[in-house]
């Protein structure tokens, strides 16, 4: 998944009240005694503008115990170009779970208009267990990193191998990430927010969250409504608190199916340079029947991990490139060269280190946010249903994750998402995502009542603004940011 969760309150009365919704402040207040304590300094890295610096906050490990062990959360910020018109602070939560959105500052600074770079103070962060926060790790094989590794099935269907590599997962996590492991979730994310807003001196803040980012917004807009200015949901997550991570993993059935279709469009577009067929209409065929040949008789790929060009790696390789439209010469590239018997070159794999640290967040947070099912028979049902329905994504969707195996329980439930608190929240939606299809973001509105309002993109891709979306809601976007209107209700931006 691209770059692509439970909580953990002060008391038992912060505990109650999340079950019904309801807001405590929890020990956030105390930590308003530190306000603009944060000492700035330049950022580590390459690329930056040289504007940015960084800096680190300390939160509590564990917020049921508030004064025991602390933990730090590195930030980084961006000051408003133009004091005079500075609102005050744009956090953007960066997606995953395993994401960081510390460099985003500077990279997604540059994106953003002038009015809106001059209204804020631009904020990034590495989450809990990201480095250069204090930071996690599984410390799992490596083999186990490959691309198309879990929750991909065995050619025929399978589950037995992905339940076995789910269990040594999961033990490794066990031996290597050590206490603060189960202490990583979304709403122990968005405590640690909350300080971060604290330490910044601010009495609200605005945010830009995106894809996992937007649960993360939800989940903070319900825990410290109180605490939010402006909120730009962008690429939205189901918010169904009975399955979280595992819902979102589902949904790439209906993603995939709705996407497809724009990349064989332009697949059979004539003059492409890439073009694989002469008609829309060939190319699911075609590569239905490519990867189900690779399954059989899988390429040697030298210099790529797995060494092989097989049957889920060209899927993998197919929901990757279909978040992002620029992406399509990348599967329609691997297409061509498997159908003559040859690959394309290895792509660049991220180092080892950001690898394994990106799992153990992203599997803390999964798998700490809500228990997971943990019988195979369930998992081999799932993708048994998903591949004769959605032969696409071969039962992928619904496979075992390490939650499946994952030998913690969660502290706590997770938030449920309502209509409690302050109307200001703006989802921005395309209306065709792979990652974050439009019905989930659907979910979403619903849980939020007439806290929000929706601007559904006629456009591909997975985020939004400034990206993937269109003229008509990045105008919407930034309006909202800069000034506080938003649409009256909700509204189609063809």
């Amino acid at each position: 998944m691209k770059q692509k969760p439970i909580k953990r309150n002060a008391s038992l009365v912060a505990a109650t009240a999340v079950l019904l919704g309801l807001t405590v402040p929890m020990t956030a207040s105390a930590a308003d005694t530190d306000a603009g304590s944060l000492k700035w300094a330049t950022c580590e890295g390459t690329g930056l503008d040289p504007r940015q610096q960084c800096a680190t906050v300390d939160v509590p490990m564990d917020y049921s115990d508030p004064d025991g062990r602390q933990i730090q959360i590195a930030v980084s910020r961006i000051p408003s170009e133009k004091p005079s018109a500075r609102r005050g602070a744009l956090l953007l939560i960066p997606g995953g779970p395993g994401g960081s959105s510390l460099q985003d500052p500077s990279r997604k600074g540059r994106k953003l208009p002038q009015r809106v770079r001059d209204a804020y103070d631009l904020i990034g962060f590495a989450p809990r267990g990201m480095a250069p926060s204090s930071a996690v790790g599984c410390g799992v094989d490596s083999e186990d990193l490959a691309l198309a590794k879990l929750p991909w099935p065995a050619p025929d269907g399978s589950v037995t191998e992905t339940m076995a590599t789910a269990r040594r997962m999961s033990q490794a996590c066990a031996r290597n990430g050590g206490e603060l492991l189960r202490h990583i979730s979304t709403a122990n994310e968005a405590r640690d927010l909350d300080r971060v807003r604290a330490a910044l001196g601010e009495a609200r803040l605005s945010a830009w969250g995106v894809s996992y980012g937007t649960y993360v917004g939800a989940v903070y807009s319900q825990l410290f409504p109180h605490r939010t200015d402006r909120v730009v949901l962008d690429s939205n997550d189901n918010p169904d608190h009975t399955r979280v991570g595992r819902g979102w993993l589902a949904a790439f059935e209906v993603g995939v199916e709705e996407n497809f279709p724009e990349f064989a469009t332009w697949a059979a577009e004539p003059g492409n340079p890439y073009r694989v067929a002469r008609r829309a209409a060939d190319v699911r065929p075609l590569f239905l029947r490519l990867a189900e040949r690779l399954d059989r008789e899988p390429l040697p790929w030298p210099g790529a991990d797995p060494a092989e060009l097989n049957g889920n790696v060209l899927r993998q390789t197919m929901l990757t490139s279909l978040y992002d439209p620029d992406d399509y010469p990348t599967l329609a590239k691997t297409i061509l060269a498997a159908r003559e018997g040859t690959v394309p070159p290895a792509p660049r794999m991220p180092p080892e280190s950001l690898m394994q640290n990106a799992l153990a967040v992203g599997a803390g947070t999964l798998c700490n946010d809500v228990a997971w099912p943990r019988s195979a028979a369930h998992y081999q049902k799932g993708v048994d249903e998903s591949r004769a329905k959605f032969p696409l994504t071969a039962g992928m969707p619904r496979g075992a994750m390490l939650c499946a195996a994952w030998p913690f329980t969660p502290k706590e439930p997770a938030v449920r998402i309502t209509g409690r608190g302050p109307s200001n929240i703006l989802l921005m939606q395309n209306e065709r995502d792979v990652a974050t299809p439009l019905a989930g973001a659907r979910e979403l509105r619903r849980a939020l009542g007439e806290r929000a309002v929706m601007v559904t993109v006629n456009s591909t891709g997975h985020n939004a603004y400034l990206a993937n979306g269109n003229a008509c809601g990045d105008r919407t976007v930034s309006r909202f940011l800069t000034t506080g209107k938003r649409p009256g209700s909700d509204v189609y931006c063809d």
